[in-house]
């Protein structure tokens, strides 16, 4: 069985620009500046780069990478799919120095790589998770360090992370940097529907904020109770376990200001 990275847009701009276009123009080239899709022509002179398109309605000029994470970039397209496509396939995420490593870049190129990757990956797609009476698993976690705190016993010197499950569909995942409680309460408001079903563990602070849904049911794991009935939290502790393994074995440092990115791409993934 051939490697996935053998395929030609991996090694060859071109093809890796082919390759984009039937992807990002499946039903035929868009200008990104108008959005008519129509008769555009290909400017093919020698003073134009390959792949150089014109508007026949705005008459701007434009290639596939314009409005894309890959635009005004001097990173060969073919570099740039193959740190997508790695980043996306690895389950707990890939370093910036591996990716470097691999990719035969500087390590501070990676870097900037990572993470406009992981810009891309967000989900800005909004909508309310749950509707229609579905069940949506919440739970929060702790991960990493606080600036300036020095290690301790229990978890206030660690970064929240609250994050949301609908089964069957997806993650959302939230740094919560200011009080825990008014935290969760917005990030429950903004994602969750109402006519949600929320199943939580039975930490005192769900009580109220489950409340506002349709039912809202709890497992008590400090008496060994994990399922009962439709009622379990496993899916996004199973969430939880993959993105801490990330944090920990692949990444195992991320500055504060950065975690946000992190769980977009963990949530993508």
């Amino acid at each position: 069985m051939a490697s996935a990275l053998t395929a030609n847009y991996f090694s060859d701009n071109d093809k890796a620009r082919e390759y984009l276009e039937s992807l990002r123009w499946p039903h035929g080239v868009a200008c990104p500046h108008c959005g008519t899709i129509g008769e555009h022509y290909q400017l093919e002179g020698k003073a134009h780069r390959p792949g150089l398109w014109k508007c026949a309605d705005c008459r701007e000029q434009f290639s596939v990478t314009v409005g894309t994470v890959f635009e005004s970039s001097k990173i060969p397209l073919s570099k740039w799919l193959t740190a997508v496509y790695l980043l996306c396939s690895s389950k707990k995420g890939i370093s910036s120095h591996q990716l470097h490593r691999t990719l035969g870049v500087t390590y501070k190129t990676a870097w900037f790589m990572t993470h406009r990757i992981r810009h891309a990956m967000a989900d800005v797609s909004g909508g309310l998770m749950g509707s229609g009476g579905k069940a949506v698993e919440a739970d929060e976690a702790y991960v990493g360090r606080k600036p300036g705190r020095d290690k301790r016993r229990g978890h206030g010197h660690k970064e929240t992370v609250f994050a949301l499950v609908e089964r069957g569909g997806k993650v959302r995942s939230t740094h919560i940097t200011g009080k825990l409680f008014p935290g969760i309460k917005r990030s429950l408001k903004k994602n969750v529907s109402p006519d949600a079903r929320l199943m939580t563990d039975s930490a005192r602070l769900y009580r109220n904020l489950g409340k506002g849904f349709a039912d809202h049911q709890t497992v008590n794991h400090s008496a060994g109770e994990y399922v009962r009935g439709d009622a379990y939290t496993n899916t996004i502790e199973g969430v939880f376990s993959v993105f801490k393994r990330g944090m920990t074995g692949t990444y195992q440092h991320c500055e504060s200001q950065h975690l946000h990115r992190n769980l977009a791409e963990f949530d993508f993934r």
